[in-house]
């Protein structure tokens, strides 16, 4: 899969989406001008302009807003971190509303979900995404629908254009969340939904030292919405720090996410074929696989601490590759295998991947 061309904000070339990465959210080419836009450390401006406040924005932030709303063919917005995203689009939710979800999904989103719904603040229908009549259906008096495609840590794949389409057709906005997809691989707003989410702090920054989220939309009213709610209601906006190195990280995207994605079809084809792995999920793009341990839970525990390169970690989307048995959370659903783990596919080497992988296997059987 790849993303269609993207025209970078502020320039004609229409640029393919490598590019893009390489070139979007610079400054502009002066002499003795940098090439990166510089941190700028500032929570006061002075007044008379258009930021005032440290709240209100940041060059830095501007950046990073600048190369990913390039990427995703929108207007982006950073924010603390990817679940600060996703509290800022559910807070969008009236009183009592419906928000359809998939049943799995982020643990985090699923989480807080079930919190607004504990409270009394709306109300949710989690659905199986892959069942696509299913979830039309329960289009029908939504205000929200919420997509993940793959799904995490499932990697199931929905239908987002059909779905897309019978949510517009009731009244519904439609959120995708693009953490593993990357606008590399899938670019949602294409297809017409209202807004795309990301957790930067998985691939876009792509090194494990970032915290950061991001809401991308084409729907200026929505976009200015969410800013206001962003800056003046919740202050969940990023750390200037963390707004550079997600652009940094941001520039070699397309180069981590071929290698990733390289490396995990590789492993797939592997994985398949040793007896200890019971199943294989994998949507066909990215690098996230998911496989099941035939031998259960307590197999799946003793990979994760078997291995010397692969690294017990609960997140993903970094240079290196991580693994985690999903069940040892206890807000996991229960319908994800107790011995389903979760692998982040890194950049290295393929073959040291896999000796690492066998060898941990080869104990369990």
């Amino acid at each position: 899969m790849s993303a269609p061309t993207s025209e970078p904000v502020g320039s004609t070339p229409k640029w393919k989406p490598s590019t893009v990465a390489v070139k979007a959210g610079r400054p502009e080419h002066r002499p003795d001008q940098p090439l990166n836009e510089p941190i700028v450390m500032a929570s006061t401006y002075v007044a008379g302009g258009d930021l005032e406040y440290g709240r209100y924005g940041n060059p830095t932030w501007t950046a990073f807003e600048e190369a990913l709303g390039a990427l995703e063919g929108g207007r982006c917005l950073s924010f603390a971190s990817g679940l600060a995203a996703v509290a800022t689009v559910l807070d969008l939710v009236g009183r009592d509303a419906k928000v359809v979800a998939p049943r799995h999904a982020y643990n985090g989103t699923v989480l807080q979900l079930g919190d607004l719904e504990a409270r009394g603040r709306l109300q949710t229908e989690l659905v199986d995404v892959t069942d696509t009549a299913a979830v039309v259906a329960a289009c029908e008096d939504a205000a929200l629908v919420w997509l993940e495609s793959p799904t995490n840590p499932a990697l199931e794949i929905a239908d987002i254009e059909t779905i897309r389409k019978a949510a517009h057709e009731a009244g519904a906005y439609v959120v995708v969340d693009n953490t593993f997809a990357t606008p590399l691989l899938q670019t949602p707003l294409d297809l017409d939904v209202d807004m795309v989410v990301h957790s930067a702090t998985k691939y876009l920054a792509g090194h494990s030292d970032v915290l950061m989220g991001a809401v991308v939309t084409r729907d200026e009213d929505l976009y200015a919405v969410l800013k206001g709610r962003r800056d003046d209601l919740l202050g969940a906006v990023p750390g200037t720090l963390e707004a550079w190195l997600a652009l940094r990280g941001l520039r070699t995207l397309h180069l981590r996410v071929e290698r990733a994605q390289a490396n995990a079809q590789e492993l797939v084809r592997r994985l398949s074929e040793h007896p200890a792995v019971g199943e294989v999920r994998y949507p066909g793009f990215g690098g996230i696989v998911s496989v099941v341990l035939a031998q259960g839970a307590l197999a799946a525990d003793l990979l994760t601490h078997k291995t010397k390169l692969w690294v017990h970690a609960t997140s993903l989307g970094g240079v290196e590759s991580t693994f985690e048995r999903r069940r040892r959370w206890k807000s996991e659903p229960a319908t994800i295998p107790d011995g389903l783990v979760r692998l982040s596919v890194g950049i290295e080497d393929v073959d040291d991947l896999w000796d690492d992988l066998r060898t941990a296997l080869d104990d369990l059987t």
